[in-house]
């Protein structure tokens, strides 16, 4: 029986029109285990599939994208469409998670008023994927200098020990926040050392926030979160040098972390402008609803 409840169409991504795009959808669910088809309106395609309206309205996708489970199900199923599109595509425009358009006018009049915008994006981003880079900073590098009380004579003055007045006890304290300082400097020092080398491998990047790791689940300091944007002729030697700089990380007490390739999320915006899509907000003249992951 087919259901007659009010439906919207949640978009995932823009490409140029293809055949083969089309096609590589035929096998893929999309959020809320909707079929998704390419809508296309001139000479581009925007991915979407229908989801249904009481779950996706304005209030709705508010409080579903405070919901952790309904966030890890939908940016999965958001990024399986996408995946699906970039393995055929040379280019794909991701959009934003949750953007939801009431209908197709809604999705073709975004395609109309953000034409020129949409392929320039999509010019930049032809033939290149995105690799995700983290340095963590593990705290076991030998340190700047060693914590010791005065030193007096004899055969071990050289040797640490503890503090035997209060006067000893802040000098200790003192070298040991001098210590702390000097291993973080070194540590954002090799941070900076790895981003630059990467950088210059790269078309583009992205620093992001460091990551909370009550979140993340990683032990150390997130001393680097970037993405970069990658030709995919480049991707070995990329790849080969991130490699070569996690070797010699654990000398300096840090972890390099690799993961991609991906779809250029990072890289949806225009130069500069990290975090916005190129669709911009969805539809016009009320046309079409708009959440974005905090």
């Amino acid at each position: 029986m087919t259901s007659t409840a009010p439906r919207y169409l949640y978009a995932y991504a823009v490409v140029r029109a293809s055949g083969a795009v089309a096609g590589a959808l035929d096998t893929v669910s999309g959020v809320a285990g909707g079929r998704v088809r390419a809508l296309h309106h001139r000479d581009l395609m925007v991915l979407a599939g229908p989801v249904p309206a009481a779950d996706h309205g304005e209030e709705q996708l508010a409080a579903n994208l405070e919901d952790l489970d309904w966030l890890e199900r939908t940016a999965r199923a958001h990024q399986r469409v996408i995946s699906a599109a970039a393995d055929v595509a040379p280019g794909v425009l991701p959009l934003r998670l949750a953007t939801v358009f009431h209908d197709e006018a809604g999705v073709r009049a975004m395609v109309d008023a953000r034409h020129e915008q949409l392929r320039a994006a999509l010019d930049r981003l032809d033939g290149c994927t995105e690799w995700g880079v983290k340095v963590y900073a593990l705290g076991t590098a030998p340190p700047a200098e060693t914590a010791t009380a005065p030193r007096g004579n004899g055969p071990h003055e050289n040797t640490p020990r503890a503090a035997t007045s209060g006067r000893d006890y802040l000098r200790l304290r003192a070298a040991e926040r001098r210590a702390a300082q000097e291993g973080a400097r070194h540590e954002d020092e090799v941070a900076r050392g790895i981003h630059s080398a990467l950088t210059a491998l790269a078309r583009e990047n992205r620093l992001h926030p460091p990551q909370n790791p009550r979140l993340s689940g990683r032990t150390g300091r997130n001393v680097l979160n970037a993405a970069y944007l990658v030709g995919r002729e480049d991707g070995s030697r990329f790849t080969s040098a991130v490699a070569r700089l996690a070797e010699r990380a654990p000398d300096d007490g840090m972890r390099v972390d690799l993961t991609g390739p991906w779809a250029p999320y990072s890289f949806a915006g225009a130069a500069g402008t990290a975090g916005t899509d190129a669709a911009g907000t969805a539809g016009a003249d009320g046309a079409g609803i708009t959440a974005e992951v905090p």
